[in-house]
């Protein structure tokens, strides 16, 4: 069981001047709370639309900004010809968050711990560029082709996790066999070029039931990040997974300041390694998105409650477990009566009720 961030992470105000002083603190912030895969927080990077096609030929970053159904908005890429990759932009932002990551560990004494670079996913850049001449196919082809080789020069570098950030997979409709088709393909020629990396497809903003667990479990991901305060339904996708397949829970609400409660952060991480088995080695706890709405102190608080959390998730001894939370996140018959009787023979289930419970559609 561990802890990790979803995307953007707001440095202390005091580094706003120094790039350099707001990495190390956002990758310090980190080691302090406990997470063990480390994000760059996406420190000094642009709108992720502009990150993404920084190395790419035949493409340029509007000035309108594009919104989804789901509400999820960017910058809008602007496709002059069919993009191609010109040279690695990424590999300089995950080296450098990497360099500070293990000059922290060392000052610490501690064993370092492994940084995860991340991009905009190919589908969601097709979806909301302006294609001019070209058809969306191709434009959604030619983004996957040059952000594998991207990818590429990542493990070439030394990258061994990369999270690839689909939100528009939230806007898909259950009739919408084409874009599975499109989606499909666009994986498939990313990771083509990379074998070898553990990919990470990340889905924030709202449920992706429409998209569907076909298509997302046949695609070529190792693990699966789904936000479970937005998208409450996309419990039953995490239901659906493979148990080889890694979950990231986004249980702790990235839309509030407040902190969430421990209770439901280790429901939600035991719930996840519960279905089907998974286990606890197979599963990780996130903020539902990213934290960069949030001032420094809150989104610190919100980790550190995180790194505690994911803590308590992992212990084997489950009455140390039941000491230190509500009796109700660990015991599966109290919970479903809604109050904890001791000794009343219910399952200590693998984790508690999701944040929000999933919800039946009307019929």
């Amino acid at each position: 069981m561990f802890a990790t961030l979803a995307g953007a992470y707001p440095p202390p105000p005091e580094t706003a001047a120094s790039p350099e002083l707001a990495l190390r603190a956002i990758l310090l912030d980190q080691l302090e709370a406990g997470l063990e895969l480390l994000g760059d927080g996406e420190a000094g990077a642009p709108d992720p639309v502009a990150a993404a096609v920084a190395g790419l030929e035949g493409v340029t970053v509007g000035p309108a900004r594009v919104v989804l159904a789901s509400g999820w908005g960017a910058a809008q890429p602007v496709v002059r010809r069919l993009p191609t990759w010109r040279a690695g932009t990424l590999v300089a932002r995950w080296r450098a968050a990497t360099v500070v990551a293990q000059a922290l560990a060392g000052e610490r004494r501690e064993e370092p711990r492994p940084v995860r670079a991340q991009v905009l996913g190919p589908y969601t850049l097709g979806r909301l560029a302006d294609r001019g001449r070209f058809g969306r196919r191709r434009v959604t082809v030619a983004f996957a082709e040059a952000l594998g080789a991207e990818l590429a020069e990542l493990a070439a570098a030394g990258a061994a996790l990369v999270q690839v950030d689909e939100p528009a997979l939230v806007d898909i409709g259950p009739a919408d066999a084409a874009e599975r088709a499109l989606a499909a393909e666009a994986w498939q020629c990313l990771a083509t070029a990379s074998p070898g990396l553990h990919l990470t497809l990340a889905i924030a903003g709202g449920a992706a039931e429409g998209a569907g667990a076909t298509l997302l479990f046949a695609a070529p991901f190792r693990s699966y990040f789904f936000d479970l305060c937005a998208g409450p339904d996309n419990w039953r996708l995490v239901s659906r997974a493979p148990q080889d397949r890694g979950i990231i829970a986004g249980v702790a609400d990235a839309r509030v300041a407040r902190l969430d409660s421990q209770e439901i952060l280790v429901w939600g991480a035991r719930y996840a390694a519960a279905l089907g088995g998974r286990g606890l080695d197979r599963v990780g706890i996130a903020p539902s998105a990213g934290l960069g709405a949030l001032t420094h102190a809150r989104a610190q608080a919100k980790i550190r409650s995180l790194g505690r959390a994911a803590r308590l998730a992992g212990l084997e001894d489950v009455e140390e477990l039941r000491r230190s939370v509500h009796p109700r996140a660990v015991d599966s018959r109290s919970a479903a009566m809604g109050r904890y009787e001791p000794g009343g023979g219910g399952t200590v289930i693998e984790g508690p009720a999701p944040t929000t419970p999933p919800r039946r559609r009307a019929r």
